[in-house]
């Protein structure tokens, strides 16, 4: 085929290829909004479901705060005979280009550093092994802290059937580094607790889409009520406290 016979084709395809390109969000180009966000401190309580029965694993504290041009995610993990697992997250605002990322537990402690350009530095160190690795990431492109766009889809503009696509960047060296995707794939309305909620179904490329996550969300106040995580033949369950 020649490419004068081509250029009807490529211009009808044109809109539908630069929408797809649009709906994946960045720092440089989201749908948040700003105005939902507000600090604030919840509890969620965390299960693992077998059969009809909930085993409560322990329970999750999380704060958010905004102050000046940075918002902070703060989460501690509280589980029976264990040291807290402490995750934080510093985000820039407005856009929530990530700053920096630290997480401390039982088998490994990280620290990721965003404010170089196009690079991501820091150490991940494995208790489980005794090895440090230095950290040093070339990227390429505009991108969210992977531990940050779960409190992100609270504030979208959720309506009935929404979906959207978030590039953002993850570290575990026996999963996968980079740039990834995390994908909402379903929005749709639905009650808890006798409470309006948006019910929003996620899943990202760190899982490799293995994991799938249901969303409750007040629609009024957009607090987070309820997670269901399907892994396959592991199923677990939070609910705010």
């Amino acid at each position: 085929m020649k490419l004068l016979q081509l250029l009807p084709v490529l211009l009808f395809l044109q809109p539908a290829f630069a929408n797809a390109q649009q709906n994946v969000q960045t720092p440089e180009k989201n749908q948040v909004d700003r105005s939902l966000i507000k600090n604030e401190t919840y509890s969620m309580v965390w299960y693992a479901l077998k059969d009809t029965a909930k085993v409560e694993i322990g329970k999750v504290d999380t704060q958010i705060l905004k102050s000046g041009n940075r918002i902070t995610v703060n989460s501690t993990v509280k589980m029976k005979d264990l040291p807290d697992w402490k995750d934080e997250t510093i985000a820039g605002l407005p856009d929530f280009a990530p700053v920096k990322h630290t997480s401390f537990n039982v088998q490994r402690d990280m620290l990721l550093d965003f404010e170089k350009p196009d690079t991501v530095t820091g150490y991940y160190l494995d208790k489980t092994k005794n090895s440090r690795t230095e950290i040093s990431e070339t990227t390429a492109g505009k991108f969210f802290d992977s531990n940050l766009y779960t409190q992100l889809i609270r504030w979208l503009p959720l309506k009935e059937g929404y979906t959207t696509e978030m590039a953002i960047f993850d570290y575990n060296p026996s999963l996968g580094k980079g740039i990834m995707k995390a994908y909402v794939t379903g929005t749709k309305k639905g009650t808890y607790k006798n409470k309006p909620v948006w019910m929003v179904s996620v899943t990202d490329d760190i899982s490799q889409k293995k994991a799938a996550s249901t969303y409750y969300i007040d629609s009024k106040t957009r607090e987070l009520l309820k997670q269901e995580v399907n892994m396959g033949p592991r199923k677990m369950l939070m609910e705010r406290l």
